[in-house]
């Protein structure tokens, strides 16, 4: 049954029940994948804090860990300029792990992207530790430190 006649850009629908709960049912749809790519996604950029430290481990897999500092910067009601530098604690895995052992120095500059992870340890006095990091999924050199060495 023809509810109404719908037109975009010149081209003529019929709008139907059965178009309606088509279009709602994709667009559900298009909504769970944007909101699942979304969720739990974290992008940075920023300067590593030290030379990343890399494991190898006998299957071959590597891992690197290091800090990135992102630094804010913005004016208070006075005026005064304030710096403010969080440091993020930041593990890569496989590939991507020996490119940043092969190309990563502290002081360089990268963008990355990942997803947050929480994990706890007990520390040699039994006390519960809480450990928060970024497991980097994708990653972009923008600048290397300028080391004086050619």
């Amino acid at each position: 049954m023809v509810k109404n006649r719908l037109s975009v850009q010149g081209v003529s629908y019929f709008e139907s029940s059965i178009w309606t709960k088509s279009f709602n049912g994709i667009y559900k749809q298009l909504n769970l994948i944007i909101m699942n790519t979304l969720r739990n996604k974290v992008q940075l950029i920023g300067n590593l804090g030290q030379n990343p430290e890399i494991r190898t481990f006998d299957n071959g897999k590597a891992v690197a860990r290091f800090s990135l500092a992102t630094t804010d910067t913005y004016r208070d009601a006075n005026g005064k300029k304030i710096t403010e530098t969080q440091w993020h604690n930041l593990v890569v895995w496989g590939n991507l792990a020996k490119i940043v052992e092969k190309y990563l120095i502290k002081g360089s500059e990268v963008a990355v992207e990942g997803k947050l992870t929480h994990r706890s340890y007990d520390d040699k006095e039994g006390n519960k530790k809480y450990f928060t990091e970024v497991v980097v999924s994708d990653m972009v050199m923008l600048r290397k430190k300028d080391t004086g060495e050619e």
